[in-house]
């Protein structure tokens, strides 16, 4: 193959289905000098399905720094070296970033050998628009995950999340806290024999009575359009009443964290409803 130059590839793989792997990636990978896996037992299936012997090597982010001025040294004396995943395309939610960034301080050549991602898969079976937001996986504690979360409430996009699927009830919970007035999309086995969707508004979604295994890939859709600026200003009196009672008693920010979380509102709309009413 006299056009697979030297470099870094960075190659696509199933999320779930061998067959979902285009015939450029498959090319590429027989004519790898080195494969590196985020889990050489999980590739060699795949590598194996496909009868392609090449030399492999665990690369994850445990070992990732220790390892990566060895794979650009390598990749400058005219190897072909190629990335991939335990599942779908590198880098998104997987490790790599530190030989990417690596590879393009030296200079040398990177090639994106695109197809399947989770996150398109489930975004292309949603229902909902193309304008989205992709954040990965969550924080497990709860302090940054509510902070997180906090952040993303006024985000008028779809938002798509990984979350395992032992602790599914868990940041579901979270999901209604802090995302309201969305609905709420889950995929689980993209692809596989048991492949599932949920489809639900995020307000009536059910926790999960058994305990199910893997990752699941999760889309919030935009707000409702019922939850507009037009049902805040028909409000307003009735907020301002509600903010100079509470202001008598507590600080001010615990008054904007009270207020905005008991009526679903933007902690910034109540924000300068509050400044309003003090400089009154």
């Amino acid at each position: 193959m006299n056009d697979f130059l030297p470099g870094l590839y960075i190659v696509s793989t199933p999320i779930g289905n061998l067959e979902d792997i285009t015939l450029r990636a498959l090319n590429v990978l027989k004519n790898s000098d080195l494969i590196l896996c985020e889990d050489t037992r999980r590739s060699i299936k795949l590598l194996r399905h496909y009868s392609i012997d090449k030399e492999m090597a665990s690369y994850h982010k445990f070992n990732e720094k220790k390892l990566t001025n060895s794979i650009v040294n390598q990749i400058k004396k005219g190897n072909r070296i190629s990335l991939i995943s335990d599942a779908g395309t590198p880098m998104i939610s997987d490790p790599g970033l530190v030989l990417l960034k690596e590879c393009i301080k030296n200079n040398v050549k990177i090639f994106p050998i695109p197809g399947v991602s989770a996150v398109t898969t489930a975004m292309s079976v949603s229902g909902f628009d193309e304008k989205y937001f992709f954040y990965g996986f969550l924080p497990k504690k709860e302090k940054q995950l509510e902070k997180i979360l906090n952040s993303l409430t006024n985000y008028n996009f779809n938002l798509v999340f990984f979350i395992p699927a032992l602790k599914a009830n868990f940041y579901i919970r979270f999901f209604k806290k802090y995302l309201k007035n969305r609905e709420i999309f889950i995929a689980r086995e993209i692809t596989k024999i048991h492949e599932t969707f949920y489809r639900d508004k995020l307000s009536n979604f059910k926790d999960f009575v058994k305990n199910i295994k893997g990752e699941l890939t999760v889309v919030l859709s935009k707000k409702e359009e019922s939850y507009n600026l037009k049902n805040e200003k028909i409000n307003e009196v009735k907020l301002k009443s509600e903010i100079k009672k509470y202001l008598k008693r507590y600080s001010l920010k615990d008054v904007v964290k009270l207020v905005s979380e008991k009526n679903s509102l933007p902690k910034k709309k109540i924000y300068d409803l509050c400044l309003k009413i003090k400089k009154q």
